[in-house]
């Protein structure tokens, strides 16, 4: 059911409680949801509350614009608080009003069996992205490799290696089991599977040298800002087709923050955008992705522009 990489190891349901608890439990407040005033400490900007608790799970677009809304947010005078949380908790305690706020779920294929659980719990503020993919990758110089089934032609040079993330992962189960053997694969590659920052780094050093690589990729990653990278055609579409990125709310949030949540609605990234934004925030040398979201916010006040529109005047980053 779940086509994506890091469909990995979901937080068991007797953990969800305590994970909530731990991070969202801040001085004891009561974050509890529903459109009551005192739940999240009065009217702050404009209509909205001033509190607002966003849920983060640890995925390299989530990291990248939770960081950016973090910072636009408290220069537009928020309080906001960020919970770290695995993925079934946060749907979880969303839909219990225990978060407010998650900017990354993936519709209508990665997380279809959490909005078919919880989505009538939800409110959907909008898509912000549209072209979420899983992809075979190799660098730009690899001119005669185009497409998924050319890397048949290029065996030996590859050393009959397709450089893979984490065995569990979604993208490692839709290589292994639905692209390899759809193109006929499987027969003179494999699967080299270790973790994400290990492709990375064989990615990086095959650069490097000008080397022939094919890895397990997908969009957005900070990657594609790093190196100047090709996605390999999918002519039977046996990597999956393109879904959409939303940003999702508890239920009574559009009551609660309706300029917030215009805002949010008139949110979008392209795949520059977010690419320059994550190499400033989850890159390997990022060390305050906060401060790496305000450094991408100053080089680009287009898009503050266009996402806030006159409520953007003002900001200084």
């Amino acid at each position: 059911m779940y086509s994506r990489k890091r469909m990995t190891a979901l937080a068991a349901a007797g953990m969800s409680g305590v994970l909530l608890l731990t991070a969202c439990g801040g001085g004891g407040e009561d974050l509890t949801g529903g459109s009551d005033e005192g739940q999240n400490g009065g009217s702050g900007t404009g209509d909205d509350l001033q509190d607002v608790n966003i849920a983060l799970i640890a995925w390299e677009e989530a990291i990248a614009v939770t960081h950016m809304w973090e910072v636009v947010l408290e220069e537009k005078g928020y309080n906001v608080e960020v919970t770290d949380v695995d993925v079934a908790p946060m749907y979880q305690g969303a839909a219990n009003g225990d978060v407010d706020l998650f900017l990354d779920t993936w519709l209508p294929n990665t997380h279809e069996q959490y909005w078919e659980d919880y989505g009538d719990q939800l409110e959907d503020l909008g898509s912000w992205y549209d072209n979420a993919i899983l992809t075979l990758t190799v660098p730009a110089y690899m001119e005669d490799v185009n497409s998924i089934p050319d890397l048949l032609d290029h065996v030996d040079e590859l050393d009959g290696r397709i450089v893979g993330i984490d065995p569990g992962a979604g993208l490692t189960d839709t290589t292994q089991n639905d692209a390899m053997p759809g193109y006929g694969l499987n027969e003179d590659f494999e699967l080299v599977t270790s973790s994400g920052a290990a492709m990375l780094a064989e990615l990086d050093s095959a650069i490097a040298d000008e080397e022939p690589i094919v890895v397990t990729l997908w969009r957005p990653h900070p990657a594609y800002a790093k190196h100047d990278l090709k996605d390999l055609e999918d002519p039977e579409g046996l990597m999956g087709d393109a879904e959409t990125i939303h940003a999702v709310g508890r239920d009574g949030f559009g009551g609660d923050y309706p300029q917030l949540s215009g805002w949010l609605e008139d949110w979008s990234m392209n795949d520059d955008e977010l690419a320059s934004l994550e190499a400033l925030t989850v890159g390997d040398d990022v060390e305050d992705p906060e401060a790496g979201a305000r450094e991408w916010l100053s080089e680009n006040p287009e898009f503050l522009e266009r996402t806030l529109g006159e409520d953007a005047e003002g900001l200084d980053f």
